[in-house]
């Protein structure tokens, strides 16, 4: 059809690298794309068939707008000729049928009427065949751009997956960057002063209290795997006599010692429970932890006060397993080392210990005179009360040193035994006795750490500890005579 127009031909769709014909075209999208499909076309070879048949379908329309203009103007010269026509055969046309109709005998002057309106007289333009060859381009066209819309959507899955590919690619090296990072940190950290513990540090409070947490967590699983196996010489010496410790004995600190025992006895026992300045911060079961915030020059002095009942255990002792160094390492698991600087008396020693550090806090050590006590009861109704008393002190055989900093501790644990008396004639047993334990500690940590973050560290820890003494208490002293 092409041909007979002159308009296009098979050559004029040979453009851009594109045999695509017209009667191809007309067969619809199944047979354009999928053979396009099979051959790999591109999209640009898509877009130069656009190109191609964009180019036809201009010349067809302007081809099209000739024929309707030559129309045109053939109906004006025929509107024309056909007035002048009547008017010169009106005497051809005289006779009238009975219906009234005229009759026309003159063939040449019909023939004269109707050859300007023929198609093919118009500029020698074949009418159907351009709307032929019109209604092909224009399926052409469709099946093309069908066509490169399945390209382009294939082509943007193709994209998404690769952009995918390339963001997870990103994420993990981002990943990786910051762990290299961090990791550069902490080793910097370990050898750069200004990442240490002090005002001016370079880490802000949340990467402070991050860090001592993930240290303490260190711990506390190291502890647990180290505590599979524990045996240790159980000591037979004979229960001390009371009268042992109800002095601390003759010594330089013989009037500190005392003064230290009735102040505790006087202020420590006294229930906070409805002291406003007092916040109970922990509460799990029968143990309680008040806190009481105070600062001075910027250093937290927070005295902290922990009530709690443990079953089967005498005050007695709960004091003397907190305060044997024998068995100090068995429960405490802070301490890094400790060693008694000089004994004082059957109930009183200077100790000395260092404790794990918890980066990026700098260690800490602690110099400290412990003295056990027995405190009689005022009356009868009333329990005996058992008081170890630690508070910081000076000596000339452990002076501080510039490998950790030296804290100050006042520290009590006061425990009363009672007693629920057993059915009938039968004997005391661990059933029927009960401790109550006081602990107060106020803590001086010296150096310089964020406010909050050995609030917290203090709010967690000391639970912990109470929590793990009693319990060893408990375990040593199971199936074991009473030690009132």
């Amino acid at each position: 059809m092409l041909a007979d127009s002159g308009y296009g031909s098979e050559s004029s769709l040979r453009r851009h690298g594109s045999m695509l014909s017209l009667t191809s075209a007309t067969s619809g999208y199944s047979a354009t794309s999928t053979s396009s499909f099979k051959k790999g076309h591109s999209l640009r070879e898509k877009l130069a068939e656009m190109e191609t048949f964009r180019d036809i379908l201009c010349r067809q329309v302007d081809t099209l707008q000739k024929y309707f203009d030559s129309c045109s103007d053939a109906v004006s010269k025929d509107e024309l000729q056909r007035d002048k026509i009547v008017e010169d055969d009106e005497d051809d046309f005289p006779n009238t049928r009975a219906d009234g109709e005229f009759l026309h005998n003159n063939n040449g002057s019909k023939e004269k009427l109707f050859q300007a309106l023929n198609p093919k007289g118009i500029n020698g333009i074949d009418f159907k065949g351009e709307a032929i060859t019109f209604k092909a381009t224009t399926a052409g066209i469709l099946a093309t751009l069908s066509h490169c819309i399945d390209l382009m959507v294939k082509r943007e899955d193709s994209w998404q997956k690769r952009l995918d590919k390339e963001m997870e690619k990103r994420r993990r090296i981002e990943d990786s960057y910051q762990s290299a990072l961090n990791e550069l940190k902490k080793k910097s950290h370990f050898g750069g002063p200004d990442y240490e513990e002090g005002p001016n540090s370079l880490i802000n409070e949340d990467e402070f209290f991050d860090a001592v947490e993930a240290a303490l967590d260190r711990q506390d699983k190291i502890e647990e795997q180290s505590q599979t196996v524990k045996t240790r010489i159980e000591r037979s010496s004979p229960v001390p006599l009371v009268d042992v410790y109800s002095s601390t004995g003759s010594h330089r600190f013989s009037d500190k010692v005392e003064e230290m025992v009735q102040s505790h006895m006087t202020y420590s026992l006294q229930d906070v429970g409805g002291d406003a300045n007092w916040q109970l911060v922990v509460e799990e079961g029968e143990m309680k932890v008040y806190r009481r915030e105070v600062e001075e020059n910027g250093i937290v002095l927070d005295p902290l006060k922990a009530t709690h009942s443990v079953k089967g255990v005498t005050g007695h002792e709960v004091c003397h397993y907190f305060w044997d160094t024998a068995y100090r390492n068995d429960w405490e698991t802070t301490i890094e080392n400790f060693n008694v600087v000089e004994t004082l008396s059957e109930s009183a020693a200077i100790i000395y210990q260092t404790h794990k550090r918890v980066w990026p806090a700098s260690q800490r050590d602690v110099l400290y005179l412990s003295a056990m006590r027995k405190i009689l009861a005022n009356n009868e109704n009333d329990p005996d009360t058992w008081l170890v008393c630690n508070f910081s002190v000076d000596h000339d055989d452990a002076q501080p040193t510039n490998k950790c900093v030296r804290a100050k501790i006042n520290i009590a644990m006061i425990c009363q035994t009672l007693v629920s008396p057993p059915e009938g004639d039968k004997e005391i047993s661990r059933d029927n006795i009960l401790c109550k334990i006081t602990y107060v500690a106020n803590v001086n940590p010296g150096g310089w750490a964020p406010a909050s973050v050995l609030r917290a560290v203090a709010k967690r820890e000391y639970p912990k500890f109470l929590k793990r003494f009693t319990s060893y208490v408990q375990e040593k002293t199971e199936g074991k005579p009473i030690l009132f």
